[in-house]
């Protein structure tokens, strides 16, 4: 039997964590986070809880999502919300973190989605655990895969005590659209909106990119900085060892951002704040 646990599978190992391997390794295929396992989903045409949930169990077979959730007495695929991940909540490992950590089921499904309008930037400010989270921001030439996790409501609650630097909307798929693995549109999803705004390159005006290598990123902008150098330096060990240990720090270097000019609006409508 194919061991399909998060160690095995490579996809172990939380941001929250490890804060230089933010942000985490991303499911790249439709799949259920259940149990600190990850199992393939096989998209259809149809309702997402009548995807198949590919199992090696004999008596199992490939039974449909709502009927394995019902299993495990967990809410059915109709009851959640997708929620848009642009940083480690696209994690299994992060989410598996998240939710445990706070005695939450972490029986999840995620899957990756095509979204037009949602530019991934960097958050202009330093998150409790160290590292400069991605933000979403409005680009209508922009194209990504995001990955949608399905939350039930306890679950969303906790995640939405996790993202406390951040706004959950509702984006309509009329606006941005959405495309599902089986090709077929998805009506909107949730997404957090950062409160700091997004970092711009100080060379292009145009926002940094974000969700790429930590350490690159930190690197650069203490070379951009003589002020986070003096204050987080001279490198990303030192400055994710320092951030995650002084609130006061974090703070310090989210006003650096700032003095610097290199926050901006992420330029996303007010829609609907859940």
């Amino acid at each position: 039997m194919t061991d399909r646990s998060l160690r095995a599978l490579g996809l172990d190992g939380a941001p929250a964590e490890l804060p230089l391997t933010y942000p985490g390794r991303p499911v790249t295929e439709a799949a259920l986070l259940t149990d600190g396992h990850v199992l393939p989903l096989r998209p259809v045409r149809g309702p997402l809880g009548g995807w198949p949930v590919v199992t090696e169990m004999a008596d199992d077979g490939q039974p449909a999502l709502d009927a394995f959730l019902k299993q495990r007495r967990a809410a059915r695929s109709g009851t959640r919300r997708p929620v848009l991940a642009v940083g480690s909540n696209a994690s299994p490992a992060q989410l598996h973190h998240k939710l445990t950590r706070r005695g939450t089921a972490a029986t999840v499904p995620m899957v990756p989605v095509r979204v037009r309008g949602i530019g991934i930037g960097c958050s202009a400010h330093i998150g409790r655990h160290g590292y400069v989270a991605a933000a979403p921001y409005a680009d209508p030439a922009a194209r990504h895969t995001l990955v949608a996790g399905w939350l039930d409501d306890e679950q969303l609650a906790v995640i939405d005590e996790t993202e406390f630097n951040y706004r959950r909307v509702w984006l309509p798929g009329e606006a941005f659209p959405m495309t599902l693995p089986s090709g077929e549109p998805l009506g909107g999803a949730h997404l957090y909106v950062g409160l700091h705004g997004v970092l711009a390159d100080p060379a292009t005006g145009r926002p940094r990119p974000g969700g790429g290598d930590q350490g690159a990123l930190l690197t650069a902008l203490l070379a951009a900085s003589a002020e986070l150098r003096a204050l987080l330096g001279p490198g990303p060990e030192r400055w994710v060892e320092r951030a995650r240990a002084d609130e006061a720090v974090r703070a310090a270097g989210r006003a650096v951002f700032h003095r610097a000019g290199w926050a901006r609006p992420e330029g996303l409508p007010r829609l609907h704040h859940e």
